[in-house]
């Protein structure tokens, strides 16, 4: 019997899968966890916007801070942590905005995850919205 396309590559051993799916927990949160963890009165993380700040005045996720990446430093950065990780997000899955501050706050030494889907995934939850 010839496999079907998605089998036709064989799935990972469980073991790996698992070691897989950690690690890649390990860089991103979604939307609901972000959502949840936002009820708290103090998170343990600090949401960033990455965007412009027009697109951050007009909507953004509540409790976001906005910091475009090239406002980051690790001096900034530092004043913001509060020994916290970071979660970041942009627009949405066709924006690369946020691996790229990702990228750059694990290079100055932060702890940081991605929130996949962005503002777009945010809307598509039909979670609510902040603006100024």
């Amino acid at each position: 019997m010839t496999p079907s396309e998605v089998m036709r590559i064989p799935a990972a051993a469980p073991q790996e899968a698992q070691r897989h799916f950690a690690a890649k927990l390990a860089f991103e949160t979604d939307c609901a966890d972000v959502q949840e963890a936002m009820k708290k009165e103090q998170p343990d993380f600090v949401l960033l916007d990455v965007r412009g700040p027009n697109a951050y005045a007009r909507e953004h996720v509540p409790g976001a801070m906005n910091l475009p990446r090239t406002q980051m430093s690790p001096a900034v950065l530092q004043d913001l942590c509060a020994g916290k990780a970071f979660v970041v997000y942009c627009a949405g899955p066709h924006c690369n905005g946020a691996d790229k501050a990702a990228e750059l706050i694990a290079r100055f030494g932060f702890q940081v995850k991605i929130m996949i889907g962005g503002v777009e995934g945010w809307r598509d939850e039909k979670f609510g919205f902040a603006s100024l």
